[in-house]
């Protein structure tokens, strides 16, 4: 060994107490996410005029940062994650609120602002850092009964979906109030107000269903495919079935060729095609790994505002790869949310990064 256990040195103390299967089942996932992005990516870049490595080249470049940015967060202990939490949350929040008013408009929505040559979209580092604010607030409440801690948290969730659907972004929104009620249910919150908050968002979905044009159309898609548009999911099935069991093989599929996002939302269609069925279940494993021994270390946890932020970060990485995955094989409407560590995106590998690094670093061993 290159580091002793005698050895209490930081780099010593991080090696020994981190859980480094879970830190290893996440750069296993990177390096799938390179070589998935090398498959799905050239043929899109030359449909936009592009050089075909165009996308590899970025995605290796955010890569950097994304491994940089999870060994380093995994470094921190629990009152820097508390106080890295609430930085981060605030400043995503500004930089989301700036998007509404002065970021670019892409497919009608403002969720990215160009940082100088980088565009990066706030509400991917939003996320991990919502959960875990939120999660220090209940917690509080756990530990001082006379403050108001739970509803800081419902305000602070108020105002983060408020600006996702202001963007809009829809599906993060849910992603949002999927994660914050899987929080609560842990939290121990009366069931009189878990049904309330199931109420209001049923009735904030009404809501979007009527007055949302695009929201109602891709409902209406999915409930009766006859309606209207299907074509990428259309394509994504047939991508399914004709890779089979064993796939293609590399660079042998079709679906990549005429799928606008394959190497974004569509990024599992690719490997179903090109590397088959046990190649999709290999990586649903990896996914199920990571989060089922991300909540058993959650469970372990004596801290209230450590088992809350786990579960919550976890439940977010989750709902996220089951989203995508589900609108892939057509078991969800089509929502444009990018599989985590898989799918192109700087803000999101990067987001994906940080959210780990959070996950390790408050599952170290004392």
């Amino acid at each position: 060994m290159l580091i002793s256990r005698t050895d209490r040195g930081v780099l010593a103390r991080w090696w020994y107490t981190v859980d480094r299967p879970l830190l290893s089942a996440a750069l296993l996932l990177m390096a799938m996410g390179v070589l998935i992005s090398m498959a799905a990516s050239p043929p899109v870049a030359e449909r936009i005029g592009l050089d075909p490595f165009h996308f590899i080249r970025s995605q290796l470049f955010y890569l950097t940062f994304a491994v940089v940015l999870i060994f380093s967060v995994s470094f921190f202990d629990r009152v820097w994650v508390r106080r890295a939490g609430m930085i981060g949350f605030v400043g995503s929040l500004a930089l989301m609120a700036l998007a509404l008013k002065f970021g670019p408009e892409i497919k009608g929505a403002h969720r990215w602002i160009n940082i100088g040559p980088i565009s990066i979209q706030p509400s991917e580092f939003a996320k991990p850092t919502f959960v875990l604010l939120a999660s220090f607030f209940l917690a509080e409440r756990v530990r001082q009964p006379d403050m108001p801690g739970h509803f800081i948290a419902y305000g602070l969730a108020g105002l983060f979906l408020g600006l996702l659907v202001l963007e809009p972004d829809f599906g993060q929104a849910a992603l949002t109030v999927g994660t914050f009620g899987a929080m609560l249910l842990v939290y121990g919150i009366p069931w009189t107000i878990i049904f309330g908050l199931a109420g209001a968002v049923s009735a904030a979905g009404f809501v979007s269903y009527f007055l949302v044009p695009h929201v109602a159309s891709r409902i209406d898609r999915f409930l009766n495919p006859e309606q209207g548009d299907t074509f990428q999911v259309d394509t994504a099935m047939d991508a399914f079935r004709n890779g089979g069991v064993l796939g293609t093989g590399p660079g042998g599929g079709t679906a990549k060729l005429i799928l606008p996002d394959s190497h974004t939302d569509f990024a599992y269609s690719v490997v179903g095609e090109e590397f088959g069925l046990i190649a999709c279940l290999m990586l649903m494993s990896v996914f199920f790994f990571i989060i089922m021994r991300s909540l058993k270390n959650a469970k372990g946890q004596g801290d209230p505002f450590t088992a809350l932020a786990m579960t919550g970060l976890i439940t977010m990485f989750g709902l996220q790869a089951c989203i995508n995955m589900g609108v892939n094989v057509a078991l969800l409407p089509a929502k444009g949310m990018t599989l985590p560590f898989i799918s192109y995106g700087g803000s999101s590998l990067m987001g994906s990064a940080v959210l780990m690094g959070f996950v390790l670093a408050l599952g170290r061993r004392k």
